[in-house]
Protein backbone atom coordinates (compact mmCIF):
# COMPACT_ATOMS: atom_id res chain seq x y z
CA UNK A 1 0.00 0.00 0.00
CA UNK A 2 2.92 2.13 0.45
CA UNK A 3 4.40 1.25 -2.85
CA UNK A 4 0.64 2.50 -4.30
CA UNK A 5 0.63 5.39 -2.62
CA UNK A 6 3.68 6.85 -3.46
CA UNK A 7 2.93 5.63 -7.08
CA UNK A 8 0.33 8.59 -7.29
CA UNK A 9 0.53 11.39 -9.21
CA UNK A 10 -1.09 13.84 -6.56
CA UNK A 11 0.72 13.08 -2.84
CA UNK A 12 -1.46 15.95 -1.12
CA UNK A 13 -3.44 15.59 2.14
CA UNK A 14 -2.56 11.62 1.63
CA UNK A 15 -2.58 10.24 5.79
CA UNK A 16 -0.34 7.18 5.99
CA UNK A 17 -1.58 4.99 8.99
CA UNK A 18 0.11 2.25 7.07
CA UNK A 19 3.31 2.32 8.22
CA UNK A 20 4.63 1.14 11.57
CA UNK A 21 6.90 3.76 12.08
CA UNK A 22 6.85 5.68 15.42
CA UNK A 23 5.41 9.23 15.18
CA UNK A 24 7.26 10.64 18.25
CA UNK A 25 10.84 11.89 17.91
CA UNK A 26 14.12 10.16 19.44
CA UNK A 27 14.34 11.06 22.88
CA UNK A 28 16.72 13.96 23.49
CA UNK A 29 19.00 12.59 25.78
CA UNK A 30 19.53 9.32 23.62
CA UNK A 31 20.84 12.03 20.83
CA UNK A 32 23.34 13.80 23.08
CA UNK A 33 24.90 10.71 24.08
CA UNK A 34 25.59 9.91 20.82
CA UNK A 35 27.08 12.99 19.61
CA UNK A 36 28.95 12.98 22.56
CA UNK A 37 30.41 9.54 21.73
CA UNK A 38 31.27 10.69 18.07
CA UNK A 39 32.97 13.72 19.91
CA UNK A 40 34.53 11.75 22.20
CA UNK A 41 36.05 9.23 19.15
CA UNK A 42 33.74 5.98 19.36
CA UNK A 43 34.05 6.03 15.56
CA UNK A 44 36.28 3.21 15.00
CA UNK A 45 35.66 -0.85 15.00
CA UNK A 46 34.40 -2.14 18.35
CA UNK A 47 33.75 -5.38 19.79
CA UNK A 48 31.88 -8.31 17.55
CA UNK A 49 28.48 -8.55 19.40
CA UNK A 50 28.65 -4.85 20.51
CA UNK A 51 30.24 -2.76 22.92
CA UNK A 52 30.62 -4.36 26.81
CA UNK A 53 28.69 -1.75 28.48
CA UNK A 54 25.26 -2.12 26.26
CA UNK A 55 25.49 -5.68 26.37
CA UNK A 56 25.75 -5.49 30.40
CA UNK A 57 22.83 -2.98 30.62
CA UNK A 58 20.66 -5.06 28.04
CA UNK A 59 21.50 -8.49 30.04
CA UNK A 60 20.46 -6.08 33.12
CA UNK A 61 16.94 -5.61 31.33
CA UNK A 62 16.79 -8.89 30.23
CA UNK A 63 16.52 -10.43 33.66
CA UNK A 64 14.84 -7.30 35.53
CA UNK A 65 12.17 -6.59 32.99
CA UNK A 66 11.62 -10.02 30.79
CA UNK A 67 12.67 -12.90 33.60
CA UNK A 68 15.44 -14.05 31.35
CA UNK A 69 18.63 -14.73 33.33
CA UNK A 70 21.51 -13.98 31.31
CA UNK A 71 24.98 -12.23 31.45
CA UNK A 72 26.33 -9.95 28.67
CA UNK A 73 27.85 -12.48 27.39
CA UNK A 74 24.44 -13.62 26.32
CA UNK A 75 23.20 -10.91 23.99
CA UNK A 76 24.35 -9.90 20.48
CA UNK A 77 23.70 -6.56 19.16
CA UNK A 78 22.09 -6.06 15.76
CA UNK A 79 20.91 -3.88 13.46
CA UNK A 80 17.59 -3.95 14.36
CA UNK A 81 15.24 -6.90 14.86
CA UNK A 82 14.62 -7.54 11.30
CA UNK A 83 18.78 -8.07 11.27
CA UNK A 84 18.77 -10.25 14.31
CA UNK A 85 15.92 -12.41 12.85
CA UNK A 86 17.82 -12.68 9.50
CA UNK A 87 20.72 -14.00 11.64
CA UNK A 88 18.29 -16.16 13.69
CA UNK A 89 17.09 -18.08 10.38
CA UNK A 90 20.27 -18.52 9.13
CA UNK A 91 21.69 -20.22 11.83
CA UNK A 92 18.95 -22.35 12.73
CA UNK A 93 17.29 -23.48 9.34
CA UNK A 94 18.61 -25.94 6.91
CA UNK A 95 17.22 -26.44 3.47
CA UNK A 96 13.81 -27.58 3.47
CA UNK A 97 13.52 -27.31 7.29
CA UNK A 98 9.69 -25.93 7.90
CA UNK A 99 9.18 -23.03 10.06
CA UNK A 100 5.57 -22.79 11.96
CA UNK A 101 4.02 -19.05 11.62
CA UNK A 102 0.98 -18.16 13.50
CA UNK A 103 -1.08 -16.70 11.08
CA UNK A 104 -2.00 -13.56 10.97
CA UNK A 105 1.67 -12.98 10.49
CA UNK A 106 4.45 -10.45 10.14
CA UNK A 107 5.11 -11.47 6.44
CA UNK A 108 8.62 -10.41 6.44
CA UNK A 109 9.50 -13.41 7.90
CA UNK A 110 8.80 -15.34 5.45
CA UNK A 111 11.35 -13.72 3.22
CA UNK A 112 13.71 -14.36 5.40
CA UNK A 113 12.64 -18.02 6.23
CA UNK A 114 12.88 -18.69 2.14
CA UNK A 115 16.62 -17.17 1.61
CA UNK A 116 17.79 -19.91 4.46
CA UNK A 117 16.23 -22.26 2.33
CA UNK A 118 13.34 -22.80 4.66
CA UNK A 119 9.96 -23.05 4.12
CA UNK A 120 7.01 -20.73 5.65
CA UNK A 121 4.43 -22.75 7.19
CA UNK A 122 0.66 -20.81 8.38
CA UNK A 123 -0.92 -21.91 11.28
CA UNK A 124 -4.57 -20.32 12.00
CA UNK A 125 -4.95 -18.12 15.33
CA UNK A 126 -8.59 -18.71 16.23
CA UNK A 127 -9.53 -15.62 14.92
CA UNK A 128 -13.52 -16.13 16.15
CA UNK A 129 -12.07 -16.04 19.71
CA UNK A 130 -9.42 -12.67 19.37
CA UNK A 131 -6.84 -14.52 17.41
CA UNK A 132 -5.82 -16.53 19.95
CA UNK A 133 -3.22 -19.14 20.38
CA UNK A 134 -5.05 -22.70 19.85
CA UNK A 135 -2.25 -25.51 20.96
CA UNK A 136 -3.87 -27.94 18.99
CA UNK A 137 -4.22 -26.01 15.55
CA UNK A 138 -0.66 -25.12 15.74
CA UNK A 139 0.24 -28.81 16.32
CA UNK A 140 -1.49 -30.06 13.50
CA UNK A 141 0.94 -28.29 11.16
CA UNK A 142 3.88 -29.56 12.88
CA UNK A 143 5.77 -32.50 10.48
CA UNK A 144 9.26 -34.29 10.69
CA UNK A 145 11.03 -31.33 9.05
CA UNK A 146 9.42 -28.56 11.28
CA UNK A 147 12.59 -26.93 12.96
CA UNK A 148 11.18 -23.79 14.62
CA UNK A 149 8.13 -21.40 15.20
CA UNK A 150 7.79 -18.04 15.00
CA UNK A 151 6.31 -15.74 17.91
CA UNK A 152 5.11 -12.32 17.64
CA UNK A 153 3.98 -10.90 20.86
CA UNK A 154 2.67 -8.55 21.07
CA UNK A 155 1.02 -9.61 17.88
CA UNK A 156 1.50 -7.17 14.83
CA UNK A 157 -0.77 -7.00 13.02
CA UNK A 158 -3.59 -7.96 15.34
CA UNK A 159 -2.66 -6.29 18.69
CA UNK A 160 -2.86 -8.87 20.69
CA UNK A 161 -0.76 -9.53 24.55
CA UNK A 162 -0.49 -13.32 24.62
CA UNK A 163 -1.69 -14.81 27.95
CA UNK A 164 0.46 -16.81 30.06
CA UNK A 165 -2.09 -19.56 29.19
CA UNK A 166 -1.58 -19.29 25.95
CA UNK A 167 2.44 -19.12 26.16
CA UNK A 168 2.57 -22.29 28.17
CA UNK A 169 0.73 -24.35 25.76
CA UNK A 170 2.96 -23.31 22.78
CA UNK A 171 6.32 -23.86 25.47
CA UNK A 172 4.63 -27.44 25.96
CA UNK A 173 4.49 -27.92 22.42
CA UNK A 174 7.88 -26.82 21.33
CA UNK A 175 9.30 -29.12 24.29
CA UNK A 176 7.41 -31.69 23.16
CA UNK A 177 8.47 -31.71 19.50
CA UNK A 178 11.90 -30.44 20.44
CA UNK A 179 11.12 -27.02 18.60
CA UNK A 180 12.89 -23.46 18.61
CA UNK A 181 10.76 -20.84 19.75
CA UNK A 182 11.84 -17.04 17.81
CA UNK A 183 9.96 -14.50 19.53
CA UNK A 184 10.18 -11.13 17.89
CA UNK A 185 8.92 -8.95 20.77
CA UNK A 186 9.23 -5.91 19.74
CA UNK A 187 6.62 -4.54 21.13
CA UNK A 188 7.00 -5.49 24.41
CA UNK A 189 7.15 -1.78 26.09
CA UNK A 190 3.64 -1.13 23.95
CA UNK A 191 1.17 -2.59 25.96
CA UNK A 192 -1.81 -0.89 27.17
CA UNK A 193 -3.02 -2.18 30.56
CA UNK A 194 -1.91 -5.77 30.60
CA UNK A 195 1.34 -7.51 31.11
CA UNK A 196 4.49 -8.70 28.63
CA UNK A 197 5.59 -12.22 29.51
CA UNK A 198 8.44 -13.43 27.11
CA UNK A 199 7.83 -16.83 26.44
CA UNK A 200 11.77 -17.45 27.19
CA UNK A 201 11.14 -17.13 31.12
CA UNK A 202 8.46 -20.43 30.89
CA UNK A 203 10.07 -23.28 32.25
CA UNK A 204 12.37 -25.47 29.90
CA UNK A 205 12.23 -22.58 27.34
CA UNK A 206 15.47 -20.28 27.90
CA UNK A 207 17.32 -22.91 26.00
CA UNK A 208 15.22 -23.04 23.14
CA UNK A 209 14.07 -19.49 22.74
CA UNK A 210 15.88 -17.01 20.84
CA UNK A 211 14.36 -13.81 21.57
CA UNK A 212 14.53 -10.37 19.39
CA UNK A 213 14.40 -7.36 20.38
CA UNK A 214 14.96 -3.69 19.18
CA UNK A 215 15.12 0.21 20.37
CA UNK A 216 12.90 0.59 16.91
CA UNK A 217 9.18 1.53 18.02
CA UNK A 218 9.83 2.36 21.85
CA UNK A 219 12.39 4.39 21.82
CA UNK A 220 11.23 5.93 18.19
CA UNK A 221 14.39 4.59 17.08
CA UNK A 222 13.51 3.22 13.73
CA UNK A 223 16.05 5.21 11.45
CA UNK A 224 19.05 4.33 13.57
CA UNK A 225 18.59 0.37 13.42
CA UNK A 226 19.36 -1.28 16.59
CA UNK A 227 18.34 -4.60 18.27
CA UNK A 228 19.80 -7.06 20.11
CA UNK A 229 19.47 -10.63 20.72
CA UNK A 230 19.67 -13.84 23.55
CA UNK A 231 19.44 -17.37 23.18
CA UNK A 232 21.93 -20.81 24.11
CA UNK A 233 25.43 -20.33 23.64
CA UNK A 234 25.27 -22.30 20.91
CA UNK A 235 22.69 -20.98 18.79
CA UNK A 236 24.42 -17.51 19.52
CA UNK A 237 27.44 -18.35 18.70
CA UNK A 238 26.26 -19.21 15.30
CA UNK A 239 24.52 -16.01 14.83
CA UNK A 240 27.38 -14.33 15.46
CA UNK A 241 28.85 -16.27 12.86
CA UNK A 242 26.43 -14.52 10.23
CA UNK A 243 26.25 -10.72 11.88
CA UNK A 244 30.36 -10.88 11.87
CA UNK A 245 30.53 -11.89 7.98
CA UNK A 246 27.22 -9.93 6.76
CA UNK A 247 28.17 -6.57 8.92
CA UNK A 248 31.02 -6.73 10.97
CA UNK A 249 29.29 -4.80 13.77
CA UNK A 250 26.51 -2.75 14.66
CA UNK A 251 27.36 1.56 14.21
CA UNK A 252 29.54 2.17 17.51
CA UNK A 253 28.30 5.42 18.18
CA UNK A 254 25.03 4.42 17.59
CA UNK A 255 25.27 1.75 20.44
CA UNK A 256 26.45 4.70 23.08
CA UNK A 257 22.89 5.79 22.02
CA UNK A 258 21.47 2.58 22.97
CA UNK A 259 23.11 2.44 26.28
CA UNK A 260 21.51 6.31 26.93
CA UNK A 261 18.33 4.83 25.91
CA UNK A 262 17.96 1.39 28.11
CA UNK A 263 19.70 3.74 31.27
CA UNK A 264 17.48 6.38 30.65
CA UNK A 265 14.55 7.82 33.03
CA UNK A 266 11.87 4.88 31.98
CA UNK A 267 9.35 8.26 31.89
CA UNK A 268 10.33 8.91 28.04
CA UNK A 269 8.74 5.66 27.69
CA UNK A 270 5.67 6.12 29.78
CA UNK A 271 5.34 9.28 27.86
CA UNK A 272 4.97 7.76 24.47
CA UNK A 273 2.71 4.76 25.75
CA UNK A 274 0.32 7.15 27.23
CA UNK A 275 0.26 9.68 23.80
CA UNK A 276 -0.43 6.13 21.99
CA UNK A 277 -3.00 4.99 24.36
CA UNK A 278 -5.13 8.03 23.62
CA UNK A 279 -4.82 7.64 20.36
CA UNK A 280 -5.69 3.76 20.11
CA UNK A 281 -9.28 5.22 22.03
CA UNK A 282 -10.12 7.49 19.87
CA UNK A 283 -9.32 5.27 16.40
CA UNK A 284 -10.87 2.47 18.03
CA UNK A 285 -13.93 4.31 19.06
CA UNK A 286 -14.69 5.87 15.77
CA UNK A 287 -14.21 3.24 13.80
CA UNK A 288 -16.38 0.94 16.07
CA UNK A 289 -19.39 3.41 14.68
CA UNK A 290 -18.72 2.92 11.39
CA UNK A 291 -21.17 0.44 9.29
CA UNK A 292 -19.55 -2.92 8.37
CA UNK A 293 -16.96 -2.41 11.00
CA UNK A 294 -15.64 -3.85 14.35
CA UNK A 295 -13.23 -3.45 16.13
CA UNK A 296 -11.79 -4.83 19.80
CA UNK A 297 -9.08 -2.39 21.86
CA UNK A 298 -5.52 -3.78 20.79
CA UNK A 299 -3.71 -5.02 23.89
CA UNK A 300 -0.18 -4.52 22.51
CA UNK A 301 1.54 -2.63 19.58
CA UNK A 302 0.97 0.02 17.71
CA UNK A 303 -1.66 -1.08 15.09
CA UNK A 304 -5.64 -1.69 15.57
CA UNK A 305 -6.75 -4.96 12.98
CA UNK A 306 -11.07 -3.92 12.48
CA UNK A 307 -12.96 -7.02 11.00
CA UNK A 308 -14.80 -5.41 7.92
CA UNK A 309 -16.02 -8.75 6.82
CA UNK A 310 -19.65 -6.70 7.72
CA UNK A 311 -18.91 -4.29 4.42
CA UNK A 312 -19.10 -7.56 2.48
CA UNK A 313 -15.59 -6.09 0.57
CA UNK A 314 -12.28 -7.97 0.06
CA UNK A 315 -9.91 -6.39 2.18
CA UNK A 316 -7.79 -5.19 -0.73
CA UNK A 317 -10.28 -4.13 -2.41
CA UNK A 318 -11.59 -1.65 0.32
CA UNK A 319 -7.99 -0.39 1.36
CA UNK A 320 -7.66 0.14 -2.50
CA UNK A 321 -10.76 2.52 -2.50
CA UNK A 322 -9.95 4.16 1.12
CA UNK A 323 -6.57 5.48 -0.94
CA UNK A 324 -8.68 6.41 -4.14
CA UNK A 325 -11.76 7.96 -2.06
CA UNK A 326 -10.82 9.01 1.39
CA UNK A 327 -6.89 9.60 0.59
CA UNK A 328 -6.13 7.10 3.78
CA UNK A 329 -3.58 4.66 3.17
CA UNK A 330 -3.94 1.55 5.06
CA UNK A 331 -3.35 -2.23 4.96
CA UNK A 332 -5.33 -5.00 3.89
CA UNK A 333 -5.24 -8.01 6.24
CA UNK A 334 -5.04 -10.19 3.80
CA UNK A 335 -1.40 -8.72 3.03
CA UNK A 336 -0.59 -10.79 7.01
CA UNK A 337 -1.59 -14.63 5.45
CA UNK A 338 -5.14 -15.97 4.92
CA UNK A 339 -6.81 -15.27 8.47
CA UNK A 340 -6.16 -11.43 7.94
CA UNK A 341 -8.64 -11.61 4.96
CA UNK A 342 -11.94 -9.33 6.53
CA UNK A 343 -9.89 -7.23 8.02
CA UNK A 344 -7.60 -4.33 7.57
CA UNK A 345 -4.28 -3.35 9.65
CA UNK A 346 -4.25 0.38 11.15
CA UNK A 347 -1.47 2.52 12.04
CA UNK A 348 -2.45 4.92 15.40
CA UNK A 349 1.21 4.97 16.22
CA UNK A 350 2.98 6.35 13.01
CA UNK A 351 0.88 9.89 13.59
CA UNK A 352 -0.29 12.74 15.76
CA UNK A 353 -3.39 12.72 17.60
CA UNK A 354 -5.14 15.78 15.13
CA UNK A 355 -3.61 13.76 11.87
CA UNK A 356 -5.42 10.64 13.26
CA UNK A 357 -8.71 12.97 13.79
CA UNK A 358 -8.42 14.26 10.42
CA UNK A 359 -7.90 10.68 9.30
CA UNK A 360 -10.86 9.30 10.82
CA UNK A 361 -13.18 12.34 9.43
CA UNK A 362 -11.98 11.15 6.16
CA UNK A 363 -13.00 7.04 7.13
CA UNK A 364 -16.32 7.99 8.93
CA UNK A 365 -17.69 10.29 5.64
CA UNK A 366 -16.50 7.32 3.12
CA UNK A 367 -18.03 4.30 5.63
CA UNK A 368 -21.40 6.89 6.07
CA UNK A 369 -21.45 7.08 2.29
CA UNK A 370 -20.36 3.86 0.69
CA UNK A 371 -20.67 1.06 3.11
CA UNK A 372 -24.71 2.03 3.82
CA UNK A 373 -25.20 1.37 0.13
CA UNK A 374 -24.37 -2.11 0.33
Amino acid sequence: MYAKAAGLPNQDGLIHLELGQPAHDTPEHIKAATIAAITAGHVHYSDLPGIAPLREALAHKLHTFNGIAVTAADVVVTNGLTHGSFAAFFAIINPGDEVILLDPYYPQHVGKIELAGGRAVPAPLDAEHGFSIRADWIEAKVTARTKALVLVNPSNPTGRVYTRGELEALAALAIRHDLIVIADEVYEYNVYGGQHISIASLPGMAERTISLYAFTKSYAMDGWRLGYATAASDILSAMLKVTANDVTHVNTFAQHGALAAITGDPAVLRHMVEDETAKRDFLVAALNRMPGVMCPLPQGSIYAFPDIRGTRLASQTLADRLLDEARVVVESGAFYGAQGEGYLRICFGSQSLPTIKEAVRRLEDFFNRQITRI
